[in-house]
């Protein structure tokens, strides 16, 4: 039996609590689509994905967070959470681009280790005025979803990033394997 890419990634846990997933988030970068525990470098990433969103109810509102749990190096994540996007309103069916941009794109630019990369999606109750943080790095995704009532995820995934010559130092061993369960 395979087990959950989020768990083997110790997303859930570092990033998230466990939850159960409720909608379809899909991550492309250059018309390629991102699954859990994919390996890519910096230069496949510079630019924003293309994001989309299928759930029940075509008048849902969604929000996307992407953060670096292992900022600055894996071995020492001191900024743990920084985040790399801050998308709200958006609405289901469509990409992030219709949504309001809080934060735009950071590309990922790893300079020790292998980093993780999550994208976490949250159905809003409501269409809401979502402000900034006033920094970047030690963003908390679970006080977030706290402070603006967007409760448990409703997808998430991730992938692992190193400088573009980076090597060596897997410490998430199996992930890269794993499929998502859905």
């Amino acid at each position: 039996m395979s087990r959950d890419p989020l768990v083997v990634g110790n997303v859930i846990g570092d990033v998230l609590d466990p939850f159960v997933k409720s909608a379809t988030l899909r991550v492309i970068y250059n018309n390629k689509e991102l699954t859990n525990g994919s390996e890519l470098k910096p230069s496949a990433v510079e630019n924003e994905p293309r994001v989309e969103i299928r759930g029940r109810d075509m008048r849902n509102l969604y929000t996307l967070v992407m953060v670096d749990p292992d900022a600055p190096s894996p071995s020492n994540p001191t900024e743990r959470e920084h985040l790399h996007w801050l998308v709200t309103n958006i609405p289901e069916t469509k990409n992030a681009s219709f949504g309001n941009e809080i934060v735009c794109y950071e590309s990922p630019r790893p300079t020790a280790g292998i980093h993780r990369f999550v994208f976490v999606l949250f159905r809003q109750s409501i269409r809401e005025t979502i402000y900034a943080p006033g920094w970047r790095q030690n963003f908390n995704t679970r006080e977030f979803a706290a402070l603006y009532n967007l409760g448990d995820p409703v997808a998430a995934m991730f992938f692992n990033c190193q400088r573009e010559n980076g090597c060596g130092g897997r410490r998430l061993a199996g992930a890269k394997t794993e499929q998502n369960l859905d």
